[in-house]
């Protein structure tokens, strides 16, 4: 007889090794530490294979975890498209697009809107996340279309834009500079802190956030300076000579080898989108 892998199992599976322990991992499928490390064990044992290497409250994956990883990504993916299609009384793959957060907030709304225009019957789904994230999504094949940015040489390049501090003046006459960043990985992290560090000038992280609004919100109120681009605020950007020079970005757009038809027009317009900025 077939083994039958429940989809609950790998979902779990899935999301102790993306959240990095049971603990993390338990508030994301919302059930206790002790059923997750229950439904380990049962997928381990359906399998006849450790998953992890268990070494006190440390988890590592073993070769089998790695090779079943995959798989029960592919699977998660195919699972919840048929869930969603089906559902929702459409029978053509989504649309599924993949954008930076500076992007998600200035570029997607009036994208999915022009798109929505020209396929009313498309179903779309988005995810927003760091760029190499988002690629990394491309590669496996769980998304179609990303827009994030690239190093300034990048051969994928639409259009360019520079990265530049943000904040309120006043900040600059403190000894040590305080700094509002998102989460690591961030590529606008670490310029700053490469620039900051390049250029001897002292500073604190004073605020950080995975989110971008947040992050916002932050400077707005004068609790750091920031690396962003233009699309971060509408204020022009801090200019001082106490401020390092930062680097240039490129904006790219990349796509699946294969799209379909709907999925095609909404990679032309978020093309048209990017290059306008």
């Amino acid at each position: 007889m077939p083994v039958n892998l429940p989809t609950n199992l790998l979902r779990s599976f899935v999301a102790i090794v993306d959240a990095g322990s049971m603990l993390s991992a338990s508030h994301k499928v919302f059930v206790t530490q002790s059923a997750l490390s229950l439904q380990i064990k049962r997928l381990e044992e359906l399998l006849r294979q450790n998953l992890f290497h268990r070494e006190g409250r440390r988890l590592t994956l073993t070769p089998a975890g790695e090779l079943m990883l995959d798989y029960a990504r592919k699977v998660l993916v195919l699972h919840d498209e048929a869930v969603a299609t089906i559902s929702a009384g459409h029978f053509a793959s989504p649309t599924r697009i993949g954008v930076a957060q500076d992007f998600a907030e200035s570029l997607l709304a009036g994208l999915l809107s022009q798109f929505a225009d020209h396929h009313p019957g498309t179903q779309i789904y988005s995810r927003v996340a760091d760029t190499q994230d988002l690629l990394t999504l491309l590669d496996r094949g769980q998304l179609d279309i990303v827009l994030g940015f690239a190093q300034a040489a990048d051969e994928r390049a639409i259009a360019h834009t520079a990265m530049s501090w943000y904040g309120r003046q006043d900040l600059l006459e403190q000894a040590v500079l305080p700094l509002a960043v998102l989460e690591a990985p961030c590529r606008f992290r670490d310029a700053a802190l490469r620039a900051l560090d390049k250029a001897g000038i002292p500073y604190r992280i004073a605020v950080e956030t995975p989110h971008l609004t947040a992050l916002r919100t932050a400077v707005e109120a004068g609790l750091g300076i920031t690396c962003r681009t233009q699309l971060f605020l509408t204020e022009p950007p801090l200019s001082s000579r106490r401020l390092p020079g930062l680097p240039r970005l490129s904006c790219i757009l990349q796509t699946a080898p294969r799209l379909d038809m709907a999925t095609g027009q909404l990679a032309r317009l978020a093309h048209q989108a990017m290059a306008a900025l």
